[in-house]
């Protein structure tokens, strides 16, 4: 039997010419494997028959979208997981779920290789070809735009050469990823950042700037977990999906960042992820409730490397799965209603309560009657100033 290489596929250009490309290029027969992560679009079944008119001697999809939500997306959440304080890991996160299912199916399928259609100047061939290693170390990755010399100029010529089923408008000159979390575009004119994006490029949001009547809603969560809105029961899949639609009527989600990339460079991306900071604000404030104060300051730098790790495409790596670890056991009293006001661009909390509450009315009160005995706090700030008073001695003594 000849050798084969296990193709993630999009059903765009590049892995769709890729397919040809990969199969004259090693003489592998070509499998595509088509992971539904939320991206929308396309019916999955027109990507998978795509692949076959293209050369593919066998075309997988895989509905991963619960999956995605329950075992990416909700970690992320409950790390707050934001890089560079903006950009809410949505390539990032759909990569490695991509990757395992690569492995997954190049194993069952004997294949001693997998493929994506990444090219060498961005994260997302680290991410995929760090997880393949991580997961099935003796397979080898391929891509061909980055090792096989497939340009864009030449996928088009191949696919014309080729009658192969893909549509290339010049119209639309921006690289696009999406999935359930969120949406990233960048090129085009985006790649000069002086260049104020325009309404057009948005998909998951409304312009913000129209007014519209705000909607307040309740969110509950479960040990760091939505679970609910507005009281109805919902997977975590139903309430991002719930969200995209709610917080993106009012434009909440837009991001325009210029990022520090892997490889090195700086890239200006626009992000839409209505349903992603729209949780992320709900969750931190339900964690300034119920966390104590020394727990949630340590959890804030932990969740920066999370986020680094994640980003850099290190999902399986040990450190990660230690940090997973602590993060999870933050998690435990993260339990309680937090209500959102949406408008105007921004999910604003408006309400908290939850039975594992820190927080003490009687204790914080300034009215009569408070329980917090005030006296105490003279000899605290004694004790607590005395090493700075020390050492202010032996500085002013060196005069």
């Amino acid at each position: 039997m000849a050798e084969r290489v296990v193709l993630a596929y999009s059903g765009g250009l590049d892995t769709s010419v890729g397919i040809g490309w990969l199969r004259d290029a090693t003489g592998k027969e070509v499998v595509a494997l088509a992971v539904d992560v939320g991206q929308g679009g396309e019916n999955m079944e027109d990507v998978r028959q795509r692949a076959l008119d293209c050369g593919a001697i066998d075309a997988i999809v895989v509905d991963a979208k619960e999956e995605f939500a329950n075992d990416f997306l909700m970690p992320a959440l409950k790390a707050n997981a934001l890089y560079q304080k903006r950009y809410p890991l949505v390539s990032a996160l759909s990569r490695p779920v991509i990757a395992k299912h690569l492995a997954i199916v190049a194993k069952r399928l004997g294949a001693d290789s997998v493929a994506h259609g990444c090219t060498g100047k961005g994260n997302d061939q680290v991410r995929f070809e760090a997880a393949v290693a991580a997961l099935a170390p003796e397979l080898k990755s391929i891509a061909p735009v980055r090792d096989l010399a497939l340009t864009r100029d030449k996928a088009i010529v191949y696919a014309n050469e080729h009658n192969l089923p893909i549509r290339q408008s010049a119209a639309n000159p921006y690289s696009i990823d999406k999935n359930v979390w969120g949406r990233a575009v960048e090129t085009g004119f985006l790649e000069d950042p002086w260049n104020a994006p325009i309404e057009d490029l948005y998909e998951y949001t409304q312009d913000p700037t129209i007014a519209r009547e705000a909607d307040e809603i309740t969110i509950t969560f479960q040990a760091g977990i939505p679970v609910a809105i507005d009281g109805v029961a919902l997977s975590p899949l139903a309430i991002v999906e719930k969200l995209n639609q709610l917080a993106g009527k009012h434009g909440v989600g837009r991001i325009d960042v210029v990022e520090d990339r892997l490889v090195g460079i700086k890239s200006r991306e626009v992000y839409e992820a209505p349903a992603a900071l729209a949780l992320i604000a709900a969750h931190e404030a339900l964690e300034s409730l119920t966390l104590e104060r020394d727990l949630n300051r340590y959890k804030r730098g932990v969740e920066v490397e999370w986020s680094n790790l994640v980003y850099d495409g290190l999902w399986f790596s040990s450190l990660k799965r230690s940090l997973d670890v602590f993060i999870d056991d933050t998690q435990k009293y993260v339990s309680g209603d937090i209500r959102l006001k949406l408008q105007g661009g921004r999910a604003v909390v408006t309400g908290q309560k939850s039975e594992q509450s820190l927080y003490d009315f009687n204790l914080a009160t300034y009215d009569t009657g408070d329980t917090f005995d005030q006296s105490l706090s003279k000899g605290f700030i004694e004790i607590w100033s005395l090493p700075s008073k020390i050492s202010a001695r032996r500085e002013l003594s060196g005069e």
